[in-house]
Protein backbone atom coordinates (compact mmCIF):
# COMPACT_ATOMS: atom_id res chain seq x y z
CA UNK A 1 0.00 0.00 0.00
CA UNK A 2 1.66 3.54 -1.21
CA UNK A 3 1.40 6.28 1.07
CA UNK A 4 2.00 8.73 -1.14
CA UNK A 5 -0.20 10.24 -4.31
CA UNK A 6 2.11 9.49 -7.62
CA UNK A 7 1.21 8.59 -11.33
CA UNK A 8 2.94 5.91 -13.49
CA UNK A 9 2.57 6.89 -17.15
CA UNK A 10 2.83 2.88 -18.70
CA UNK A 11 1.94 3.59 -21.91
CA UNK A 12 0.71 5.92 -24.80
CA UNK A 13 -0.33 5.69 -28.56
CA UNK A 14 -0.52 8.74 -30.51
CA UNK A 15 -2.14 10.91 -27.71
CA UNK A 16 -4.21 8.49 -25.77
CA UNK A 17 -2.30 7.43 -22.64
CA UNK A 18 -2.80 4.69 -19.94
CA UNK A 19 -1.35 4.62 -16.30
CA UNK A 20 -2.15 4.00 -12.87
CA UNK A 21 -2.93 6.77 -9.91
CA UNK A 22 -1.55 5.31 -6.96
CA UNK A 23 -3.07 6.75 -3.48
CA UNK A 24 -3.09 5.23 -0.34
CA UNK A 25 -6.38 3.72 -0.85
CA UNK A 26 -5.83 2.04 -3.70
CA UNK A 27 -4.63 2.71 -7.38
CA UNK A 28 -6.80 3.81 -10.19
CA UNK A 29 -5.89 2.51 -14.14
CA UNK A 30 -5.87 5.06 -16.62
CA UNK A 31 -8.07 6.01 -18.15
CA UNK A 32 -10.71 6.40 -15.61
CA UNK A 33 -14.40 6.59 -15.57
CA UNK A 34 -15.23 8.36 -12.36
CA UNK A 35 -19.13 7.78 -11.35
CA UNK A 36 -20.73 10.25 -9.51
CA UNK A 37 -22.05 9.97 -6.14
CA UNK A 38 -23.17 13.22 -5.65
CA UNK A 39 -24.57 13.08 -2.66
CA UNK A 40 -22.27 9.90 -1.14
CA UNK A 41 -24.31 7.73 -2.87
CA UNK A 42 -24.54 6.71 -6.75
CA UNK A 43 -28.01 6.12 -7.34
CA UNK A 44 -29.66 3.42 -7.02
CA UNK A 45 -26.20 1.16 -6.42
CA UNK A 46 -25.07 -0.42 -3.52
CA UNK A 47 -21.09 0.78 -3.30
CA UNK A 48 -19.98 -3.16 -3.91
CA UNK A 49 -21.94 -2.80 -6.85
CA UNK A 50 -20.43 -0.08 -8.04
CA UNK A 51 -16.66 -1.61 -7.48
CA UNK A 52 -18.47 -4.94 -9.28
CA UNK A 53 -18.73 -2.32 -12.52
CA UNK A 54 -15.10 -2.02 -12.55
CA UNK A 55 -15.08 1.40 -11.37
CA UNK A 56 -11.77 2.32 -9.49
CA UNK A 57 -12.72 5.51 -8.16
CA UNK A 58 -16.10 7.51 -7.24
CA UNK A 59 -16.50 11.42 -7.59
CA UNK A 60 -18.60 12.97 -4.16
CA UNK A 61 -20.02 16.39 -4.45
CA UNK A 62 -18.74 19.16 -2.09
CA UNK A 63 -21.80 21.39 -2.59
CA UNK A 64 -24.38 19.08 -1.94
CA UNK A 65 -22.95 17.26 0.97
CA UNK A 66 -21.58 20.63 2.41
CA UNK A 67 -25.76 21.55 2.32
CA UNK A 68 -26.47 18.41 3.76
CA UNK A 69 -25.77 16.59 5.93
CA UNK A 70 -22.92 18.95 6.20
CA UNK A 71 -19.12 17.92 6.03
CA UNK A 72 -18.51 18.54 9.86
CA UNK A 73 -21.19 15.85 10.05
CA UNK A 74 -19.60 13.30 7.86
CA UNK A 75 -16.14 14.73 9.81
CA UNK A 76 -17.85 13.31 13.13
CA UNK A 77 -18.99 10.04 11.58
CA UNK A 78 -15.39 8.75 10.71
CA UNK A 79 -15.05 10.91 7.42
CA UNK A 80 -17.46 9.98 3.81
CA UNK A 81 -15.20 6.62 3.23
CA UNK A 82 -16.54 5.49 6.17
CA UNK A 83 -19.50 7.24 5.75
CA UNK A 84 -20.97 5.38 2.46
CA UNK A 85 -19.02 2.75 2.94
CA UNK A 86 -16.54 3.27 0.07
CA UNK A 87 -13.08 2.20 1.21
CA UNK A 88 -11.35 2.75 -2.57
CA UNK A 89 -10.82 6.77 -3.47
CA UNK A 90 -12.89 9.31 -3.55
CA UNK A 91 -12.29 12.59 -5.45
CA UNK A 92 -14.78 15.75 -4.57
CA UNK A 93 -15.10 18.80 -6.93
CA UNK A 94 -14.91 21.82 -5.17
CA UNK A 95 -18.48 23.39 -5.56
CA UNK A 96 -18.16 25.97 -7.79
CA UNK A 97 -19.71 24.20 -11.06
CA UNK A 98 -23.11 23.63 -8.83
CA UNK A 99 -23.06 27.49 -7.03
CA UNK A 100 -22.95 28.59 -11.08
CA UNK A 101 -25.78 25.75 -12.10
CA UNK A 102 -28.37 25.18 -8.92
CA UNK A 103 -28.29 28.14 -6.31
CA UNK A 104 -30.34 30.72 -5.87
CA UNK A 105 -29.16 34.61 -5.87
CA UNK A 106 -25.26 34.17 -5.95
CA UNK A 107 -23.17 37.07 -5.35
CA UNK A 108 -19.70 36.71 -6.77
CA UNK A 109 -16.61 38.86 -5.19
CA UNK A 110 -12.71 38.61 -5.08
CA UNK A 111 -13.43 36.74 -2.10
CA UNK A 112 -15.84 34.07 -3.25
CA UNK A 113 -19.33 33.46 -3.61
CA UNK A 114 -22.40 33.74 -1.01
CA UNK A 115 -25.09 32.21 -2.47
CA UNK A 116 -28.36 30.68 -1.06
CA UNK A 117 -29.09 26.84 -0.55
CA UNK A 118 -31.76 25.06 -3.07
CA UNK A 119 -32.91 23.12 -0.17
CA UNK A 120 -34.22 25.45 1.91
CA UNK A 121 -32.93 28.99 1.27
CA UNK A 122 -30.46 29.19 3.91
CA UNK A 123 -27.07 31.70 3.28
CA UNK A 124 -23.65 30.35 2.85
CA UNK A 125 -20.67 31.43 1.77
CA UNK A 126 -17.70 29.27 -0.24
CA UNK A 127 -14.46 30.63 -0.83
CA UNK A 128 -11.16 28.74 -1.69
CA UNK A 129 -10.26 28.64 1.96
CA UNK A 130 -13.90 27.51 3.21
CA UNK A 131 -13.69 24.48 -0.02
CA UNK A 132 -10.57 23.05 1.04
CA UNK A 133 -11.72 23.14 4.59
CA UNK A 134 -15.27 21.27 3.63
CA UNK A 135 -13.04 18.57 1.17
CA UNK A 136 -10.27 17.95 3.82
CA UNK A 137 -13.51 17.10 6.70
CA UNK A 138 -14.85 14.72 4.09
CA UNK A 139 -11.50 13.33 3.58
CA UNK A 140 -11.39 12.46 -0.21
CA UNK A 141 -8.12 11.43 -1.56
CA UNK A 142 -8.38 13.82 -4.81
CA UNK A 143 -9.47 17.24 -3.94
CA UNK A 144 -10.41 19.86 -6.63
CA UNK A 145 -9.23 24.18 -6.70
CA UNK A 146 -12.22 25.97 -6.02
CA UNK A 147 -13.05 27.81 -9.24
CA UNK A 148 -15.32 29.94 -11.36
CA UNK A 149 -17.12 28.61 -14.53
CA UNK A 150 -18.80 30.89 -16.55
CA UNK A 151 -21.51 29.22 -19.01
CA UNK A 152 -20.81 29.22 -23.28
CA UNK A 153 -21.16 30.86 -24.44
CA UNK A 154 -19.71 33.75 -22.72
CA UNK A 155 -17.71 36.94 -24.82
CA UNK A 156 -14.18 36.91 -24.55
CA UNK A 157 -13.51 39.39 -22.20
CA UNK A 158 -15.55 37.62 -19.58
CA UNK A 159 -14.01 34.58 -20.21
CA UNK A 160 -10.93 36.03 -19.31
CA UNK A 161 -11.44 38.05 -16.19
CA UNK A 162 -13.34 34.45 -15.16
CA UNK A 163 -10.19 32.87 -15.59
CA UNK A 164 -7.95 35.16 -14.23
CA UNK A 165 -10.44 34.64 -10.76
CA UNK A 166 -10.09 31.12 -10.92
CA UNK A 167 -6.19 31.38 -11.39
CA UNK A 168 -5.81 33.45 -8.05
CA UNK A 169 -8.26 31.29 -6.41
CA UNK A 170 -6.13 28.40 -7.18
CA UNK A 171 -3.11 29.72 -5.90
CA UNK A 172 -5.47 30.30 -2.42
CA UNK A 173 -6.63 26.48 -2.61
CA UNK A 174 -2.56 25.64 -3.00
CA UNK A 175 -1.81 27.34 0.20
CA UNK A 176 -5.26 26.65 2.09
CA UNK A 177 -4.59 22.65 1.30
CA UNK A 178 -1.56 22.82 3.05
CA UNK A 179 0.78 19.59 3.89
CA UNK A 180 -1.14 16.36 3.58
CA UNK A 181 0.42 13.31 2.63
CA UNK A 182 -1.47 10.69 0.31
CA UNK A 183 -4.02 13.38 -0.60
CA UNK A 184 -4.16 14.91 -4.03
CA UNK A 185 -4.61 18.85 -4.98
CA UNK A 186 -5.43 19.29 -8.28
CA UNK A 187 -5.36 22.57 -10.40
CA UNK A 188 -8.60 23.43 -12.98
CA UNK A 189 -7.62 24.86 -16.17
CA UNK A 190 -9.78 27.17 -17.43
CA UNK A 191 -10.17 30.14 -20.44
CA UNK A 192 -13.79 28.76 -22.47
CA UNK A 193 -12.84 27.85 -26.47
CA UNK A 194 -9.65 30.69 -27.13
CA UNK A 195 -6.69 28.65 -27.01
CA UNK A 196 -4.45 31.52 -25.41
CA UNK A 197 -6.66 31.70 -22.53
CA UNK A 198 -6.54 27.80 -22.28
CA UNK A 199 -2.29 28.37 -22.51
CA UNK A 200 -1.77 31.28 -20.28
CA UNK A 201 -4.30 28.92 -17.73
CA UNK A 202 -2.04 26.32 -17.56
CA UNK A 203 1.04 28.16 -17.35
CA UNK A 204 -0.25 29.51 -13.92
CA UNK A 205 -0.94 26.05 -12.72
CA UNK A 206 1.96 25.14 -13.65
CA UNK A 207 3.80 27.77 -11.80
CA UNK A 208 1.58 27.33 -8.57
CA UNK A 209 2.27 23.17 -8.68
CA UNK A 210 -0.36 20.70 -8.33
CA UNK A 211 -0.64 16.55 -8.33
CA UNK A 212 -2.69 16.65 -11.01
CA UNK A 213 -5.04 18.59 -13.64
CA UNK A 214 -8.46 19.28 -14.84
CA UNK A 215 -9.61 21.00 -17.87
CA UNK A 216 -12.67 22.63 -16.39
CA UNK A 217 -15.50 24.38 -18.29
CA UNK A 218 -16.24 22.40 -21.09
CA UNK A 219 -19.47 20.13 -21.70
CA UNK A 220 -21.62 23.62 -20.34
CA UNK A 221 -23.24 23.76 -24.06
CA UNK A 222 -20.34 24.03 -26.20
CA UNK A 223 -21.36 21.28 -28.45
CA UNK A 224 -18.93 18.42 -28.81
CA UNK A 225 -17.17 19.62 -32.03
CA UNK A 226 -16.14 22.67 -30.57
CA UNK A 227 -15.35 20.30 -27.33
CA UNK A 228 -13.06 18.64 -29.25
CA UNK A 229 -11.30 21.25 -30.91
CA UNK A 230 -10.64 22.92 -27.39
CA UNK A 231 -9.39 19.27 -26.64
CA UNK A 232 -7.00 19.21 -29.32
CA UNK A 233 -4.90 21.34 -27.92
CA UNK A 234 -5.81 21.82 -24.14
CA UNK A 235 -4.24 18.82 -22.55
CA UNK A 236 -0.96 19.50 -24.13
CA UNK A 237 -0.25 22.58 -22.48
CA UNK A 238 -0.18 20.65 -18.97
CA UNK A 239 2.11 18.64 -17.96
CA UNK A 240 2.68 14.77 -19.10
CA UNK A 241 3.97 13.12 -15.80
CA UNK A 242 0.62 14.24 -13.89
CA UNK A 243 -3.46 13.13 -14.25
CA UNK A 244 -5.27 14.74 -16.75
CA UNK A 245 -9.05 15.23 -15.46
CA UNK A 246 -11.73 16.16 -17.84
CA UNK A 247 -14.75 17.49 -15.94
CA UNK A 248 -18.38 16.55 -16.59
CA UNK A 249 -17.96 14.50 -19.59
CA UNK A 250 -19.56 12.45 -21.31
CA UNK A 251 -21.34 10.32 -23.38
CA UNK A 252 -19.70 7.30 -24.45
CA UNK A 253 -18.17 8.87 -27.94
CA UNK A 254 -17.36 11.95 -26.00
CA UNK A 255 -15.24 9.73 -23.87
CA UNK A 256 -13.73 8.04 -26.43
CA UNK A 257 -13.08 11.31 -28.16
CA UNK A 258 -11.20 12.87 -25.10
CA UNK A 259 -8.80 9.85 -24.64
CA UNK A 260 -8.13 10.13 -27.90
CA UNK A 261 -7.10 13.80 -27.32
CA UNK A 262 -4.69 12.69 -24.04
CA UNK A 263 -7.52 13.02 -20.89
CA UNK A 264 -7.25 10.40 -18.07
CA UNK A 265 -10.04 10.89 -16.15
CA UNK A 266 -13.55 11.87 -16.78
CA UNK A 267 -17.05 11.71 -14.75
CA UNK A 268 -20.23 12.46 -15.47
CA UNK A 269 -24.21 11.73 -14.41
CA UNK A 270 -25.33 10.24 -17.41
CA UNK A 271 -24.63 6.46 -17.19
CA UNK A 272 -26.85 6.67 -13.73
CA UNK A 273 -29.34 9.28 -14.62
CA UNK A 274 -30.36 7.62 -17.87
CA UNK A 275 -30.86 4.23 -16.23
CA UNK A 276 -33.09 6.16 -14.10
CA UNK A 277 -35.10 7.07 -16.98
CA UNK A 278 -35.03 4.39 -18.79
CA UNK A 279 -32.32 4.92 -21.22
CA UNK A 280 -29.76 2.61 -21.47
CA UNK A 281 -26.20 2.59 -23.55
CA UNK A 282 -25.08 -0.67 -25.23
CA UNK A 283 -22.66 -1.59 -28.06
CA UNK A 284 -24.77 -1.07 -30.33
CA UNK A 285 -25.92 2.59 -29.42
CA UNK A 286 -28.33 3.44 -27.19
CA UNK A 287 -32.04 2.57 -26.63
CA UNK A 288 -35.20 3.67 -24.82
CA UNK A 289 -36.57 0.86 -22.32
CA UNK A 290 -39.89 2.11 -22.62
CA UNK A 291 -40.58 2.00 -26.06
CA UNK A 292 -43.40 -0.45 -26.74
CA UNK A 293 -40.94 -2.63 -29.19
CA UNK A 294 -39.61 -4.19 -26.30
CA UNK A 295 -42.65 -5.25 -24.52
CA UNK A 296 -42.45 -9.06 -25.31
CA UNK A 297 -38.93 -9.03 -25.97
CA UNK A 298 -37.11 -12.09 -24.60
CA UNK A 299 -33.35 -11.38 -25.29
CA UNK A 300 -31.44 -9.04 -22.99
CA UNK A 301 -30.12 -5.37 -23.79
CA UNK A 302 -27.04 -6.79 -24.94
CA UNK A 303 -25.88 -10.32 -25.84
CA UNK A 304 -22.49 -9.67 -25.17
CA UNK A 305 -22.99 -7.92 -21.81
CA UNK A 306 -22.18 -10.14 -18.70
CA UNK A 307 -24.00 -7.31 -16.52
CA UNK A 308 -26.61 -8.67 -13.92
CA UNK A 309 -29.45 -6.89 -15.83
CA UNK A 310 -28.08 -8.88 -19.45
CA UNK A 311 -27.30 -12.42 -17.73
CA UNK A 312 -30.71 -12.39 -15.80
CA UNK A 313 -33.52 -10.33 -16.63
CA UNK A 314 -35.32 -10.08 -20.98
CA UNK A 315 -36.33 -6.22 -22.50
CA UNK A 316 -39.81 -7.46 -21.90
CA UNK A 317 -38.81 -7.65 -18.02
CA UNK A 318 -37.12 -4.22 -17.83
CA UNK A 319 -39.64 -2.50 -19.86
CA UNK A 320 -42.80 -3.85 -17.63
CA UNK A 321 -40.61 -2.61 -14.45
CA UNK A 322 -39.51 0.67 -15.97
CA UNK A 323 -43.27 1.43 -16.86
CA UNK A 324 -44.49 -0.67 -13.28
CA UNK A 325 -41.94 2.02 -11.74
CA UNK A 326 -40.35 -0.40 -9.82
CA UNK A 327 -37.06 0.59 -8.02
CA UNK A 328 -35.80 -2.95 -9.33
CA UNK A 329 -35.69 -1.08 -12.88
CA UNK A 330 -33.46 2.07 -11.64
CA UNK A 331 -31.19 -0.93 -10.18
CA UNK A 332 -30.98 -2.69 -13.04
CA UNK A 333 -30.40 -0.69 -15.99
CA UNK A 334 -27.74 2.13 -13.56
CA UNK A 335 -25.67 -1.46 -13.10
CA UNK A 336 -26.08 -1.83 -16.70
CA UNK A 337 -24.92 1.42 -18.23
CA UNK A 338 -22.08 2.12 -15.52
CA UNK A 339 -21.17 -1.45 -16.53
CA UNK A 340 -20.92 -1.00 -20.25
CA UNK A 341 -18.87 2.40 -18.93
CA UNK A 342 -16.29 0.27 -17.26
CA UNK A 343 -16.22 -1.86 -20.67
CA UNK A 344 -15.13 1.01 -22.86
CA UNK A 345 -12.37 1.98 -20.77
CA UNK A 346 -11.06 -1.33 -19.96
CA UNK A 347 -11.00 -1.67 -23.64
CA UNK A 348 -9.35 1.45 -24.20
CA UNK A 349 -6.68 0.88 -21.77
CA UNK A 350 -5.92 -2.66 -23.37
CA UNK A 351 -5.85 -0.93 -26.94
CA UNK A 352 -3.64 1.98 -25.89
CA UNK A 353 -1.02 -0.51 -23.91
CA UNK A 354 -0.99 -2.92 -27.37
CA UNK A 355 -0.41 0.25 -29.57
CA UNK A 356 -4.03 -1.00 -31.35
CA UNK A 357 -5.99 2.14 -29.81
CA UNK A 358 -6.99 3.68 -33.78
CA UNK A 359 -8.30 -0.01 -34.62
CA UNK A 360 -10.25 -0.28 -31.38
CA UNK A 361 -11.88 3.04 -31.68
CA UNK A 362 -12.83 2.41 -35.57
CA UNK A 363 -14.65 -0.92 -34.26
CA UNK A 364 -16.10 1.16 -31.81
CA UNK A 365 -17.84 3.49 -34.15
CA UNK A 366 -18.51 0.82 -36.05
CA UNK A 367 -20.55 -1.30 -34.28
CA UNK A 368 -22.61 2.10 -32.84
CA UNK A 369 -23.50 3.16 -35.81
CA UNK A 370 -24.84 -0.12 -36.39
CA UNK A 371 -27.62 0.41 -34.53
CA UNK A 372 -29.61 -1.30 -32.14
CA UNK A 373 -30.67 -5.13 -32.78
CA UNK A 374 -34.09 -5.17 -35.15
CA UNK A 375 -37.27 -5.80 -33.46
CA UNK A 376 -38.67 -9.13 -33.19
Amino acid sequence: MTERFSFDLQATDGKARTGLIHTPRGAVRTPAFMPVGTAATVKAMMPESVRATGADILLGNTYHLMLRPTAERIDRLGGLHKFMNWDRPILTDSGGFQVMSLAGLRKLTEKGVTFKSHIDGSKHELTPERSMEIQRLLGSDIVMCFDECPALPADRDRIAESMRLSMRWAERSRDAFGDRPGHALFGIMQGGLEQDLREESAAALKAIGFEGYAVGGLAVGEGQAAMFDCLDYAPGFLPEDKPRYLMGVGKPDDIVGAVKRGIDMMDCVLPSRSGRTGQVFTRHGVLNIKNARHMDDPRPLDEECTCPACRGYSRAYLHHVFRSQEIISSMLLTWHNLHYFQEIMAGMRDAIAAGRFVEWEADFHARRAVGDIEPL
